[in-house]
């Protein structure tokens, strides 16, 4: 399997502001071109786009390409499950969105140790387990988002996982917060081999400040064409030994056509780039404020839907050039909360995969903004 796998998290929209309105004659195209390069991995999930991803899946992927000519990889909403019976009810309303009778790979969603908690209570393991001996999944595992010595504990007492699926990027690595890089240790210790999702931080990575995209233009000035910084991104985690593949939501087709170009006959990061990692991170390690991915898993928890993400875009955006795009404020606040109607209730801090202190920096985004 090529190390490049099709997230759906961020299919093409046709309206921003819906994630229901899915183009999927855009979605059909761009599986199309990836298929033709020889990538097969796609990866899906209950809750996304406002639970239409598996169903779009289903009509752009399922219905038109045999099953044995790709992989597909879904995950058990854990958040949602409130007794053991919840888990084959789930399990099976997955396989008919999907419209498969299996799941190459099959995760437990988003475990943390809130999470696990709860799932050993309700027996989420020993569920996916007896799933892989049924034949209903070819492979079993996990989506992380907590600390290495959480993630250490899990593995030592559930063995039976084939892989983890890991946040790692290059500005995430030496993180207090997201620990790339401790979590990757972690698991090739126990020796499991690693997924990896936001390889480019929710679209960090591929927008860089002017001042590191001088030094990212500098290094690769000689060659023919210069790369995008998305590149740089998803190679340097395709480059980690027991990385199986490396999930990229793409969003239109130029992203495809990207990422499989320089995916299609992968060439790890020389030490030279590797260099060019380090003085690019220095660089945003200065400038960046919000640690935000892009996830949205807050909104599934805010009462009032105060449009948390975009606003830390935003926020970052300020941080990294200066500038305030008040245009894009209105735009993002049509249909939600402002920020500075956050009831403060702290139930978006209670998922947040990056712990970040959301009331706080809601506060100092209504003070820049409003």
């Amino acid at each position: 399997m090529k190390k490049l796998g099709f997230g759906t998290m961020r299919l093409p929209l046709f309206n921003p502001d819906d994630p229901k309105t899915i183009d999927l004659d855009q979605f059909k195209a761009m599986i199309d071109l990836f298929l033709d390069r020889g990538f097969i991995y796609f990866d899906t999930a209950y809750p996304y786009h406002g639970e239409c991803s598996e169903s779009t899946v289903r009509e752009a992927l399922v219905k038109r390409v045999p099953r044995e000519n790709f992989l597909l990889a879904d995950k058990m909403p854990i958040i949602r499950v409130r007794s053991a019976a919840d888990y084959p009810k789930f399990f099976q309303e997955q396989l008919d969105r999907c419209g498969v009778d299996y799941f190459d790979y099959y995760l437990l969603h988003n475990m943390g140790r809130d999470r696990y908690a709860a799932c050993e209570q309700f027996g989420g393991f020993s569920f996916i387990e007896n799933l892989k001996k049924a034949g209903k999944v070819r492979k079993i595992g996990f989506s992380f988002h907590d600390d290495a010595e959480t993630l250490d504990r899990i593995l030592k007492e559930h063995p039976e996982v084939d892989f983890v699926q890991l946040q790692i990027n290059y500005l995430d690595w030496n993180s207090a917060v997201a620990q790339s890089g401790k979590c990757y240790e972690t698991a090739v210790r126990h020796g499991k081999k690693v997924m990896v999702m936001e390889p480019v931080k929710g679209g960090t990575l591929a927008r860089l400040p002017e001042e590191a995209m001088e030094v990212f233009n500098a290094f690769y000035q000689k060659e023919e064409s210069i790369p995008s910084p998305s590149s740089l991104a998803i190679r340097y985690a395709a480059s980690l030994s027991e990385v199986e593949t490396v999930l990229s939501g793409m969003s239109s087709m130029d992203q495809v056509n990207d990422n499989t170009s320089f995916m299609k006959d992968f060439h790890p990061l020389s030490s030279e780039e590797m260099r060019l990692v380090e003085e690019i991170t220095a660089i945003l390690n200065r400038t960046l404020k919000v640690p935000c991915t892009g996830c949205r898993y807050c909104m599934e928890e805010c009462p009032i839907s105060v449009n948390i993400p975009d606003y830390f875009g935003l926020l970052n955006l300020f941080a990294v050039t200066g500038n305030k795009t008040n245009m894009y404020y209105q735009r993002y606040s049509m249909n939600h909360a402002k920020a500075s109607e956050c009831l403060k209730c702290g139930r978006c801090e209670g998922i947040c995969p990056q712990h970040i202190e959301i009331r706080r920096y809601l506060e100092e985004f209504a003070a820049l903004y409003e």
